[in-house]
């Protein structure tokens, strides 16, 4: 899932211009009050005791609308988890039960029962014992909107499922109904179990106004029309999955057909938004080929279908094989060209791996999930955009944790949470996802993705927690990582690394002294595998260190005075580092170090040194960077050139307007030439910009050109 406030990816720092994001539609929810936990507290969540197994739900559906009621009849198959029981209990919440009935064949046995509100304790007909099944048939209405926030739910965003426009009166609204079922709402429209580790396989038949659509888990079966102006959709889920990721969505959807391998792929939108679906939606089935192929477990589910929604509560949410969407996603073409998607699309594709075939058995451990679904948008920018661009995208993780992450102070995998909904954070999203990074960096490729592969296929269909995942590594790498995962999973913060670099003329030596100096009081002293590259006459040589002392000191033997000493040379550590370089070796770092974080670092900081020549010069070159975001941060130099220096690099910034590749550095360029420019004659070029797709250079244009 990602929730509205881990949506970024809007600026990193450029001065001029505001990535234009595409905002999403805020949903104005109650207010909610949390009490934390007291310091001090003695608070251990742990994984729910299993007392009962579904093995299958049926639901039969239908709607009032104008009451905003469901009318649902249940049908669960269950047996014992491994102690004998009479007794199922069931989560149920704010329902009117009907009925209660065991069934016999066709026959129906009422069964006593009790129920508070929230909890449906049903008195089964005899004990069962754990090879033994039942099915317990409820007949109820439940009456989502009418759940009381601080009594029946914590906010407004738990009500599980959701009627928008309801009565119609609304005429610039759709009528839909959606559910959104993490953590634990889903009991608010069946009866249930409330726990992750809950696996089943379901049938739901949605009674629906036959001009709508439906979508569910799993293959539509059939459709029955019902005579009434109504049709019966048969919807079923044959592989199991956990309870929280059952939906259904219903409205005026357009659904446009894709395919992956022999598997139906569908993008469900508002009509207006159907002729944009493939330009939105239409990299999945590589993402699909892509996902398998590096995993070498093939998407597991029956279909994949991607639906777009009104007044979501969160960003996206994985349902199996039905991933439902904010309505950010309905764009035009011209929205798209300013703001890709792929990053949320990829993010819920790969929990159909990493949440959906695997699940955390735990919400304390979900960053199994989020962690991985955060990391799989890494991938697919590494494979279909380049390192450069996954790289940009770990730098944005990097710097969302860091920002939130020094006023939070919490583990990765917490079993402490005040509030299970605090889990859906900066730490088990950005910072998880650069743990898996550097998980990778520290075993290798080829152990790190058989490692993957040995735990989707060991644990496909089940759940597990994060010493599952550790053993698995542990196992294919053949060595003890206890203390990687310890220090990055099972504690809070990051290193704070001050580095300082020397070279001694006389003993032709160059020592790298390293000072961890975060607060070890609550942070650990971490054990640091990193290379440092050292640049000398043309050649670069990579020297490997293990950094596991609170100060320590590093000396390598060298031939002269190196041109550079690039520490942590792959770029891969999640940690704050101050280090003091010469502009003449950030000079050099830009033109010859291999990474977009070099370049990155370097741009940076002589973006600061701007009036040093010098670095002013390098700044200009990096105008022409091969990465568009540097690009963007290079162009901040151009506020303090002369107008003759400006003169010279006239015509580049026009070819810019015109032809980059990327329309946030077109819409830069424009407001530059329109800013810095205004002697220039710029009409030609205004007119062509003007009748760019983007919307960004569009508004761009307008303004430079004072219209």
């Amino acid at each position: 899932m990602i929730s509205f406030k881990l949506l970024r990816y809007c600026s990193l720092g450029a001065v001029f211009f505001v990535l234009s994001c595409a905002a999403p539609q805020m949903v104005n929810l109650d207010p909610i009050t949390v009490i934390e936990n007291m310091p001090g507290s003695n608070v251990y969540r742990a994984s729910y005791t299993r007392t009962t197994d579904i093995i299958n739900t049926k639901l039969d559906l239908s709607f009032d609308w104008d009451s905003a009621y469901v009318y649902g009849k249940a049908t669960i198959s269950a047996k014992p988890y491994f102690y004998d029981t009479a007794q199922l209990l069931l989560d149920a919440n704010g329902f009117q039960i009907k009925e209660v009935s065991l069934v016999q064949n066709e026959d129906k046995k009422p069964l006593k029962y009790f129920y508070d509100g929230k909890k449906l304790r049903v008195s089964l007909d005899k004990t069962y014992q754990k090879d033994q099944t039942y099915s317990v048939y409820i007949d109820y209405v439940a009456m989502p909107n009418k759940l009381k926030i601080g009594k029946d739910i914590g906010s407004a965003g738990d009500r599980g499922l959701y009627f928008i426009n309801n009565t119609g009166r609304d005429k610039n609204k759709p009528q839909q109904i959606w559910t959104q079922g993490e953590t634990e709402c889903n009991s608010t429209w069946f009866p249930t179990i409330n726990d992750p580790q809950e696996k089943m396989t379901q049938e739901l038949n949605i009674t629906v106004p036959d001009r709508f659509i439906s979508l569910s888990n799993g293959s539509l079966e059939f459709s029955s029309l019902n005579g009434d102006g109504t049709r019966t959709d048969s919807w079923r889920q044959e592989q199991a999955h956990s309870t929280y990721l059952t939906m259904l969505a219903v409205g005026d959807f357009v659904i446009t057909k894709d395919q992956w391998r022999d598997k139906e792929v569908n993008y469900y939108t508002e009509p207006e938004f159907a002729p944009t679906a493939k330009i939105v939606f239409g990299n999945t089935p590589e993402m699909m080929e892509f996902f398998s192929n590096r995993l070498g477990v093939d998407y597991p589910w029956d279909k994949y279908s991607q639906i777009v929604v009104r007044d979501f509560v969160s960003g996206a949410m994985e349902n199996t094989s039905a991933s439902v969407f904010y309505e950010g996603l309905n764009m035009t073409e011209g929205q798209h060209i300013d703001q890709n998607q792929d990053d949320i699309i990829a993010h819920e594709l790969f929990h159909h791996w990493f949440g959906d075939l695997v699940t955390a058995e735990s919400w304390s451990n979900l960053p199994l999930n989020e962690s991985f679904a955060t990391y799989g948008e890494y991938l697919w920018d590494e494979y279909k955009h380049g390192r450069d661009q996954a790289d940009f995208k770990g730098l944005n993780d990097l710097n969302s944790y860091l920002k939130s992450g020094n006023k939070k102070r919490v583990d990765v995998i917490r079993y402490d949470y005040a509030d299970r909904e605090h889990m859906f954070d900066e730490v088990s999203y950005q910072k998880g996802g650069r743990i898996l990074h550097m998980l990778r960096k520290t075993v290798g490729d080829e152990a790190f993705f058989k490692a993957l592969n040995t735990y989707l296929t060991r644990f496909a269909f089940k759940t597990a927690e994060i010493h599952d995942l550790r053993l698995i590594f542990e196992e294919i790498s053949g060595t003890d990582l206890n203390w990687f995962f310890n220090q990055w999973f099972l504690a809070s913060g990051h290193p704070i690394l001050n580095i300082k670099s020397t070279y001694n003329s006389d003993s032709k030596e160059v020592t790298v002294s390293i000072e961890q100096s975060q607060n070890l009081s609550y942070t650990p002293l971490y054990r640091i595998p990193m290379a440092i590259d050292i640049y000398l006459d043309g050649k670069v040589e990579r020297k490997e260190i293990l950094l596991e002392k609170q100060s320590q000191t590093f000396v390598f033997s060298v031939s002269g005075t190196p041109d550079l000493v690039n520490v942590d040379a792959e770029k891969y550590l999640l940690a704050e580092t101050i280090e003091d370089k010469t502009t003449q070796e950030y000079v050099f770092q830009y033109h010859n170090a291999p990474l977009f974080m070099d370049r990155m670092e370097a741009v940076n900081v002589l973006s600061k040194n701007r009036h040093d020549e010098i670095a002013k010069s390098t700044l200009i070159k990096a105008i022409n960077d091969k990465h568009w975001f540097i690009r963007m941060n290079a162009l901040e130099v151009i506020q303090h050139l002369s107008t003759e220096e400006r003169t010279i690099i006239y015509e580049k910034i026009k070819e810019l307007a015109l032809q980059d590749d990327v329309s946030q550095v077109r819409a830069l360029a424009v407001e530059i030439l329109g800013k810095y420019y205004r002697t220039m004659d710029n009409r030609e070029i205004f007119f062509m910009t003007a009748m760019d797709k983007s919307n960004a250079v569009k508004k761009a244009t307008s303004t430079a050109a004072g219209k």
